[in-house]
């Protein structure tokens, strides 16, 4: 198992900081989140606290001050940016980084931003079809010499872009989500699927969809997407996130901790410790959970999001990094 970590609420200086610190770490790539503002999880608005740099920039910046780290959006939003300029802003970090490029791209979620904006927010259906159009369209723009695409959404008339990337035959694309349809959608063109929340529908994080995301039913969507590319004769890394870190010192503290997670979303103890969401326990615990997802999940690529804060991620890095 390889782990990134997403970077998150940093000013410029700071992420950058983060960035060079989370390479000089063992971390094999630094994601940043594409939003124009937090929604925090359970709050229903916006915050105006929360700093949010355009996602595109911050990649390119990270980028070129690292030399070892995959870089991407963990997930750039589809609706935000027309496939053409997607591709082409993709395959100029590609270019700054020699090929470390990672894009990932979503249908696009947060309903609030898109109201405060005035952009349209189509329901989820026709973003996914958007957003199966778009994959389409950046991949050939980024191996073809021209492309001319007439689909529902997009229309290209042999358009080109002169930047090329450097990894062959295009960087990596990861897809996050967890809706069947988002799935079947990566299990078709994503080489990570990176399986969080179902936000689609909603447009916003639900309580009841964290609690709902067991043990039991997060494998039941890491089988499917598995499934899904099987049947379509790929094969696919998945991916997972880790948004509530809680590294103890003793066994003790993890239990108090994990009892009081269990308690905010109606489980017991012994299932908030296997959320897919949530890591906790004394850095042995968390390499003994991790090691065991690996092994029944298959999870090979974890994502250590950056509200877990800096210093906990520090922490994971020093004291289990190096172990999983």
């Amino acid at each position: 198992m390889d782990a990134a970590v997403q970077l998150a609420g940093l000013t410029a200086d700071r992420l950058l900081e983060a960035a060079r610190s989370a390479e000089e770490q063992g971390f094999s790539s630094v994601y940043v989140p594409d939003h124009f503002a937090e929604e925090p999880a359970g709050s229903g608005a916006l915050s105006t606290e929360t700093i949010i740099p355009e996602a595109t920039a911050a990649i390119a910046a990270i980028g070129a001050t690292t030399n070892r780290v995959r870089v991407g959006g963990h997930v750039l939003c589809n609706l935000f940016r027309h496939p053409a300029l997607t591709a082409q802003a993709t395959a100029t970090i590609d270019q700054i980084t020699a090929g470390r490029a990672i894009l990932g791209l979503g249908a696009g979620w947060t309903k609030n931003e898109f109201e405060m904006t005035g952009m349209d927010f189509p329901d989820i259906k026709p973003r996914l079809r958007m957003l199966d159009e778009s994959l389409t369209v950046i991949r050939s723009l980024w191996t073809e010499s021209k492309t001319t695409f007439n689909g529902e959404f997009y229309r290209l008339n042999d358009a080109f872009i002169t930047v090329k990337p450097v990894k062959k035959p295009h960087p990596p694309i990861l897809i996050g989500g967890a809706g069947k349809g988002l799935l079947r959608l990566a299990a078709r063109h994503a080489d990570i699927c990176n399986v969080v929340l179902d936000l689609g529908k909603a447009g916003t994080v639900l309580m009841s969809e964290i609690a709902g995301l067991t043990e039991d039913a997060y494998r039941a969507k890491l089988d499917f997407v598995t499934s899904e590319a099987a049947a379509a004769g790929r094969s696919l890394t998945l991916s997972s996130t880790i948004f509530m870190m809680m590294i103890t010192s003793t066994e003790e503290e993890g239990a108090q901790m994990a009892e009081a997670l269990a308690g905010g979303f109606g489980l017991d103890p012994a299932e908030a410790t296997r959320m897919p969401m949530a890591l906790v326990g004394t850095p042995e615990q968390c390499i003994a959970e991790l090691q065991r997802r690996e092994r029944e999940w298959g999870i090979e690529h974890l994502v250590i999001s950056g509200g877990a804060g800096q210093e906990a991620i520090g922490r994971f890095a020093c004291e289990i990094l190096p172990h999983i």
